[in-house]
């Protein structure tokens, strides 16, 4: 006997059987409520009930089908109609992401009677999983919610673990599978922390617009949070149908994406769509990034063919646009390509991106090799070859100072974080305030000898 599709039943995508199908075969009331309280006690995991199980899929059901022993109690319950074999993994999931890796993380979870989702759309109070029986609504679990921070609650693009409860309109959220990527900001608001944007991203799409608002220093903060998270950047400019000196700019761009692709496109005229569809592969998950107005939903109205994302004017006096998007959905391309959109950030803090800043400063970071003092602040110290590229026109001031400030950011939020790293950065900052002076001190006397 095994576990799984079952006789004359409505089955869903993967061949299990569906929520209606669910509710109408639920157990007999007397059965649920003596099992009610048992559950109860065991807190949010489903509890084994001797009379009637919860449906649930036996250890192994990712992979193949798995038998069940006829002494199983699960096999037979009195209130499920005989079933044959255990549905293999439907191509709904697959569509979406699925991969061997996941797969294998997924093992504990499945053992405890849970199925597998991934967050295609994330709204206030819910969230709308795809799974393989189809899209079900869904809300995290209560025991979730009180157990993690914010960056450990559920987001879009993340896989969970999903218990579907009969007889209910929402199905409950209890696990995130481990990430691969998170794109973290530090999150808006006088409490701080940080904010998981979004989960499980193979490319990071930094939309910026061709117009006055292109900001360089902007940029510099998307690339270091995107390196951070794991994800290949590549920055989209957009509208270049109405920009005038598209050269000059897509060369200012360049010269800090360091080895990120740079594409100019018009997502009106459709012109530089193909080159952005070389790096949007089936079953890999992009993400737009960007300000408001920089045309993100537009960008994804052209590459899906239709219009799935609402659009917004642009105010003429600064070219920037309002807010059309007011949730995060991931939308699957013809192209078997997935695309998640986000709202607009009108600011990106940056969270825990020490190594994301050195990445996206690499010229920097190679320059400050090059120092004679390794604690070199690239202040007045002697033989400092960051100052120099500055002297000699090698490097752009405006970002130097960049680079900086992102480091001072980085530092303040982990003196925040850590009372303990404040004390050594007042510490370390001692000994270079004493090390500077001691060079000083030795410079002058070296030039009273003289």
């Amino acid at each position: 006997m095994r576990l799984g599709v079952v006789d004359d039943v409505d089955v869903g995508h993967g061949g299990s059987p569906s929520l209606s199908f669910l509710t109408q075969h639920r157990p007999p009331a007397k059965v649920r409520a003596s099992c009610r309280g048992r559950q109860q006690r065991r807190g949010f995991h489903v509890a084994h009930c001797p009379r009637s199980p919860p449906l649930r899929r036996p250890v192994g059901w990712l992979n193949a089908s798995v038998p069940v022993s006829g002494d199983d109690p699960r096999s037979t319950p009195d209130w499920l109609p005989t079933s044959r074999t255990s549905p293999l993994l439907s191509s709904a999931l697959t569509d979406y992401g699925w991969t061997d890796a996941l797969q294998a993380d997924f093992e504990d979870f499945a053992a405890q009677g849970l199925i597998p989702g991934r967050i295609v759309v994330q709204q206030r109070g819910g969230y709308r999983l795809a799974t393989s029986d189809g899209e079900i609504d869904a809300r995290a679990s209560g025991a979730l919610m009180k157990a993690t921070a914010e960056d450990g609650r559920p987001t879009a693009g993340d896989w969970v673990s999903v218990e579907a409860r009969p007889g209910e309109t929402t199905a409950l959220v209890h696990h995130i599978v481990p990430r691969r990527t998170a794109f973290i900001r530090k999150a808006s608001g006088p409490r701080g922390g940080a904010q998981v944007v979004a989960a499980n991203v193979d490319v990071a799409l930094l939309v910026a617009s061709l117009n006055s608002d292109l900001n360089l220093r902007r940029l510099e903060r998307y690339l270091a949070t995107t390196y951070e998270s794991g994800a290949q950047p590549v920055i989209v400019l957009t509208k270049a149908d109405l920009a005038g000196d598209i050269g000059e700019r897509m060369a200012a761009v360049q010269a800090i994406a360091i080895d990120a692709p740079v594409l100019a496109l018009s997502s009106k005229t459709r012109e530089g769509l193909n080159a952005l569809m070389t790096h949007l592969r089936p079953g890999r998950t992009a993400v737009l990034l960007g300000s408001s107005g920089a045309g993100k939903s537009t960008l994804l109205n052209a590459l899906a063919g239709e219009q799935k994302m609402d659009t917004g004017e642009i105010r003429e006096a600064d070219e920037r646009g309002r807010h059309t998007t007011t949730h995060r959905e991931l939308v699957r391309l013809a192209s078997g390509a997935l695309i998640l959109d986000t709202p607009g950030m009108r600011e990106l803090g940056l969270w825990d991106a020490d190594a994301g800043v050195a990445q996206t400063f690499a010229d920097i970071e190679a320059l400050a090799a090059q120092c004679r003092f390794s604690d070199c602040a690239h202040g007045k110290e002697p033989g400092c070859a960051v100052r120099a590229a500055v002297e000699d026109g090698t490097l752009d001031p405006d970002r130097l100072r960049s680079f900086e400030k992102l480091q001072a950011e980085l530092a303040f939020e982990r003196r925040k974080e850590d009372p303990r790293a404040a004390v050594e950065n007042k510490k370390l900052w001692i000994t270079r305030h004493k090390a500077g002076r001691a060079r000083l001190k030795a410079k002058r006397g070296g030039d009273d000898d003289g």
